[in-house]
């Protein structure tokens, strides 16, 4: 009988919740949707802030902005009634959506009733109606993603993190979820950050001064904050097949640039039963052609032609940023596909014909040896891919890659001095390397070398080998920034603006 009357309890309760949250859908509409309503209705509630005001002498003008749309809502009330509003104050309006007297909009809201929702001091906030620099807005990154132009970046990676999830899905790939703390270095660079806890800090502070300070690691051996989910993906998608994540990466990397952090996100898959490169980047390209076709049809993607065109407008001595006229051709670019493939070498070749016909001139000069500079993979992109569509390079120098990547050919002698490894880094303009793959070492001997020789092997990648002892398959997978496509997509040059919360090497706001 108790049972009975929890479960009778239980279900009225959730009767109760979804009605309330029924009702409350509604009765309140946002402004995108009722921007794009060109018919009168009644009782219209809406939340938001009010991005500016007008009063005059028997009406005032409040636009209105909840952020799901670049554009603000008219909201047109009693001055007497907007003078407990200001710039910035969050809101609750009702009122009838009417046919406007002005010629700026087709509608507007005449506001019945206002609820300021909260306390709001307009004069002393650091978000004042007018032009402020990216850097001043990285001091105040709590704030920040009130301006319009920022909004719409969080709009941004939602709506392509969504493309994102379809893609996969539709190809049959599982997402997962890989570990943030790590006990390796996935590409050997050295630049990782160790954890530690308060234990271990009070524990040396507690010492005396003669005694030699140690650190008592939380984990018995050090561990790392990862900076790649690829080997923990390497061994779940030997139980499904096709596998992606979309997670924090981090590199204890001390460089101040506008193409780095130090917490970033990364997007990296990795399938199973391919021996072929082609696989991979067939991937790769056929994703970033779904995210950018659903964005060249999107309201955010219209939005965001838009802002170009605006800041642009504002900033006339403006040349670094990408215009509205180039973000459209890099979404285009991206849609159609076909995107050029060049092996390193030929890559190289190129270079320095460019070099020998004064065509170009690189503060460093093209070597096989040395490796590709910034300034060269960006005179790559800019004339194999024509500047409007990414390319892949393939086939690097086995010396410039990591240990986990196979042989172009698996029959090599493993003394050629020139031998390379089945991989690829896919360049766009402006901004350069964008991904990277391969396709991994999958034979057990073969790994243990690459290993040794980069000095890698040891127990912390026991079980990475266990992978190649225990139903070994032909594989492979890539990593993209993700931050980076953002920058890519949205036309915004630094990635320290795409991200709500950037953190650099000497910089970690809020």
């Amino acid at each position: 009988m108790r049972t009975s009357l929890w479960r009778s309890d239980f279900r009225s309760l959730e009767c109760r919740r979804a009605f309330t949250t029924t009702r409350a859908n509604r009765e309140r509409v946002n402004v995108a949707r009722l921007l794009a309503q060109q018919t009168a209705a009644d009782g219209v509630n809406v939340h938001g802030w009010v991005q500016s005001l007008r009063r005059q002498k028997k009406v005032a003008f409040a636009a209105i902005s909840d952020g799901s749309t670049l554009d603000t809502l008219q909201a047109v009330l009693k001055p007497e009634v907007s003078a407990q509003l200001s710039t910035g104050t969050a809101v609750r309006l009702t009122g009838s959506w009417q046919a406007s007297k002005g010629s700026k909009q087709s509608h507007e809201l005449q506001v019945s009733h206002v609820e300021a929702l909260g306390a709001n001091d307009a004069e002393h906030n650091p978000l004042q109606p007018k032009y402020q620099t990216p850097e001043f807005l990285r001091t105040i990154p709590h704030l920040r993603p009130r301006i319009p132009a920022n909004a719409i970046l969080l709009r941004l990676r939602s709506q392509v993190i969504a493309s994102l999830t379809q893609f996969f899905s539709q190809q049959g790939f599982v997402q997962t979820h890989t570990p943030i703390i790590t006990s390796s270095d996935c590409e050997g660079a050295g630049e990782v950050f160790t954890i530690s806890s308060n234990m271990a800090k009070d524990s040396v502070e507690s010492q005396k001064p003669e005694e030699k300070a140690s650190v008592e690691h939380f984990f018995r051996t050090p561990k790392y904050l990862t900076v790649s989910a690829q080997l923990h993906l390497e061994a779940l998608a030997q139980a499904v097949d096709r596998v992606w994540t979309l997670s924090p990466t981090f590199r204890a990397e001390r460089s101040d640039t506008p193409r780095h952090l130090s917490e970033f996100y990364m997007l990296e898959a990795e399938l199973c039963f391919t021996k072929e490169l082609d696989d991979v980047m067939s991937v790769v390209e056929s994703m970033l052609s779904a995210v950018a076709a659903d964005l060249l049809r999107s309201r955010t993607g219209t939005e965001l032609l838009r802002t170009r065109e605006a800041h642009h407008a504002e900033q006339e001595t403006t040349t670094e940023s990408a215009t509205a006229t180039d973000l459209k051709q890099r979404w285009t670019g991206l849609a159609e596909g076909g995107w050029p493939r060049i092996t390193y070498a030929n890559a190289i070749e190129m270079l320095l014909d460019a070099v020998s016909q004064s065509k170009v001139k690189f503060t460093y000069k093209p070597s096989y040896s040395a490796g590709l500079q910034a300034e060269h993979e960006r005179y790559i992109a800019a004339t194999i891919g024509e500047g409007k569509r990414p390319v892949f390079v393939t086939d690097y120098p086995r010396v410039q890659k990591a240990f986990y990547m196979a042989p172009t050919d698996p029959s090599d002698d493993e003394s050629t001095a020139d031998k390379t490894v089945a991989c690829f880094d896919l360049l766009v303009p402006e901004l350069c390397e964008l991904a990277g793959g391969s396709i991994r070492e999958h034979r057990s001997q073969e790994l243990l070398k690459a290993m040794d020789a980069k000095g890698v092997a040891g127990e912390h990648l026991d079980w990475y080998q266990d992978l190649r002892e225990y139903g070994s398959v032909p594989h492979g997978g890539f990593g993209l920034g993700f931050d980076r496509l953002l920058c890519y997509l949205s036309g915004v040059t630094n990635v320290r603006d795409v991200v709500a919360f950037p953190r650099w090497y000497g910089r970690c706001e809020c």
